[in-house]
């Protein structure tokens, strides 16, 4: 056996636990080195918004990282929604006076 899984034409793969849904025309699992690769088209979009858009995606499983390339002379395109936390002041310090009331 190869260890590698090959699935062509429409491929669409649903990773329910990171609420993302990617697509693409080949995407290959390399079961030994723990790597998908998708090539062709693809898409990967992120129940948040976030979404990524190029030629060919590595995606190392254990490590959760992907590498993004375009087709040659054009570019990959990603939009990335930032959630900011609303800011909240610090709390107040009671003011201290500089010099000391008269007695």
């Amino acid at each position: 056996m190869t260890g590698i899984i090959t699935a062509t034409g429409n491929v669409r793969i649903v990773y329910p636990d990171q609420r993302v849904v990617a697509t693409s025309r080949q995407a290959q699992y390399f079961t030994r080195e723990g790597m998908i690769i998708l090539s062709g088209d693809v898409d990967v979009v992120q129940e948040d918004g976030n979404l990524l858009r190029a030629d060919r995606v590595t995606y190392l499983v254990e490590r959760e990282r992907a590498l993004a390339q375009p087709l040659e002379g054009q570019q990959v395109f990603s939009k990335l929604l930032i959630q900011t936390a609303p800011q909240v002041p610090p709390p107040s310090a009671p003011v201290q006076p500089l010099i000391a009331p008269p007695r």
